[in-house]
């Protein structure tokens, strides 16, 4: 094993970029995208070369982990490691970030004070994904609440700064609500602490997990972990900020915004509720599993009525968040498996649509269905594209969110066959929403306004291309994601205290 510290310096070199950037004196401020391009790509070779030093075979471990004291008064540790399911959603955003950098390269124009404006934004990419990368790897608990909240700074000031006419009201309307679920958190992550072992490293997770609590106090502290995860998720009833966040901020926020960040909360509930409160999580699992079946259907049916796209997007992510914590508290290795799976599949399906919609908009001026019509015979290549994303997004066989949406419902038919059932119907009114908006907005009659447009530049297609390639690729072969998600999903099961369907592990071994 490597003794190189791959995370610290996943975290670090994102975190170097925002400074230069921000730093980059007045006459060479024309290059910052240059500049943030190259962050972004290096951060993806480093983040290939930490999965070439990650054992595979190992998965269910967490690896490349560092340890060092940081405050020994109260505890706390800089302390990272990851397992597979951390390993790939590190992936799955440094993925993402370089497309956004390429998708915003025109966004701000070309004027000075417009480049200037972009550089700005670009810093806040960076440093968001420096948050992102440490967040995923943090083993720390006072260390993952810290950049937990953290990241509310760069996406306020992305959604508030260069975002839609109402992007003030969005932005304040996201902080408000992580800073309360982030709030109650804080009460869970103290007292869990008093009631651990404590010493030097007292807030490390690994110190915390399997730490005897008293039946009430251990269902409080799940609660107050569960709904600061519920509102990142994001879950219905908490889910209101999100459609509004996703009107106002730009496409790129947007696209890291639910692609990646979002993840963040399904991630929580995986490897800080479940491990650290197996018995309140048991008790919790039914409830929970009601939210998640609402979640998916009222997502589905708001998406269906919207004429903003970025609304209609932002709805079918509720939607798509009740299948992977369906998945989670169905508690057999196969569900959390495709949850798992399907974070990443999320990110990149939504993540792909978010762009396409930016690229309409910026064509259009204007993201409402009704101001389209007719678009796949003046653009055929952004019309052909925007489909397949489309129809990842409800789960084509093919594509890559077909298989973890299948081994999610097959997973929890085995515990939940109810749940299953009715989640299913979110199937069907995925098709409604993604068929009806793509008929609308491109077949029909040719609406005057975009007959003219252009079509996709070569810059466009280098943004949605490789998202479209990594679709189909795991669509077709999903055993490199799935066999690092596996592992944890197996160790999780063991941690709750349940016992795996027969039926289910046996089908998950082969």
């Amino acid at each position: 094993m490597s003794s190189f510290p791959w995370l610290t310096t996943l975290i670090v070199l994102p975190l170097v970029g925002a400074v230069v950037l921000w730093a980059l004196p007045s006459t060479a401020r024309a290059a910052a995208r240059q500049v943030a391009l190259a962050f972004a790509l290096v951060e993806l070779a480093l983040t290939g070369a930490a999965i070439g030093a990650f054992d595979i075979g190992n998965a269910g471990a967490f690896q490349l982990a560092e340890t060092h004291s940081w405050i020994p008064a109260f505890g706390v540790s800089y302390a990272v490691g990851v397992n597979g399911l951390g390993l790939v959603l590190i992936a799955m955003s440094a993925v993402l970030v370089p497309l956004v950098v390429l998708a915003a390269w025109r966004e701000q124009g070309s004027e000075k004070a417009a480049t200037d404006r972009l550089r700005q934004y670009l810093a806040l990419v960076l440093l968001l994904q420096a948050f992102i990368v440490a967040v995923f790897a943090a083993r720390d608990l006072f260390f993952f609440y810290l950049v937990f909240e953290a990241m509310l700074i760069p996406v306020y000031f992305m959604i508030g700064g260069f975002g839609g006419p109402r992007r003030r009201y969005a932005a304040v309307k996201f902080l408000l609500y992580s800073l309360a679920g982030g709030l109650i958190m804080l009460i869970g992550v103290i007292a869990l602490y008093l009631h651990g072992p404590g010493g030097a490293n007292g807030f490390l997770i690994d110190k915390l997990t399997g730490v005897t609590l008293d039946p009430t106090l251990e269902k409080w502290l799940f609660v107050s972990f569960f709904v600061a995860f519920a509102i990142k998720a994001p879950m219905f009833p908490v889910h209101t900020w999100l459609p509004d966040a996703a009107e106002q901020a730009p496409a790129g926020t947007s696209t890291l915004l639910v692609g990646v960040l979002d993840k963040v909360g399904t991630f929580g509930m995986l490897t800080l509720c479940l491990p650290l409160f197996p018995h309140a999580s048991r008790w919790a699992a039914p409830v929970v599993i009601v939210l998640a079946v609402v979640s998916i259907l009222y997502g589905a049916l708001l998406a269906i009525g919207q004429q903003d796209m970025y609304r209609l997007v932002a709805y079918t992510s509720v939607s798509h968040f009740g299948f992977i914590v369906l998945g989670i508290f169905a508690f057999t290795s196969t569900s959390i498996s495709g949850s798992s799976f399907y974070m990443v599949n999320h990110g990149f399906s939504t993540g792909a649509l978010f762009l396409l919609v930016g690229f309409l908009g910026a064509r259009r001026g204007s993201v409402r269905i009704d101001a389209f019509g007719g678009l796949q015979r003046a653009v055929p290549v952004l019309a052909g594209l925007f489909l397949v994303v489309g129809l990842s997004s409800l789960a084509l066989p093919g594509l890559s969110p077909f298989v973890s949406e299948f081994l999610v419902l097959v997973g929890t038919f085995a515990t939940q066959p109810a749940a299953a059932v009715l989640a299913t119907l979110g199937v069907v009114l995925a098709a409604i929403y993604i068929l009806w908006m793509y008929q609308r907005a491109f077949h029909g009659p040719v609406n005057v306004a975009v007959a003219g447009l252009p079509d996709v530049s070569a810059r466009e297609r280098w943004v949605v291309g490789p998202l479209v390639a990594l679709m189909l690729v795991l669509g077709f072969v999903p055993a490199p994601a799935l066999n690092l998600v596996r592992p944890a999903a197996q160790v999780t099961i063991t941690q709750v205290g349940v016992t795996d369907a027969p039926a289910v592990a046996e089908g998950s071994a082969k």
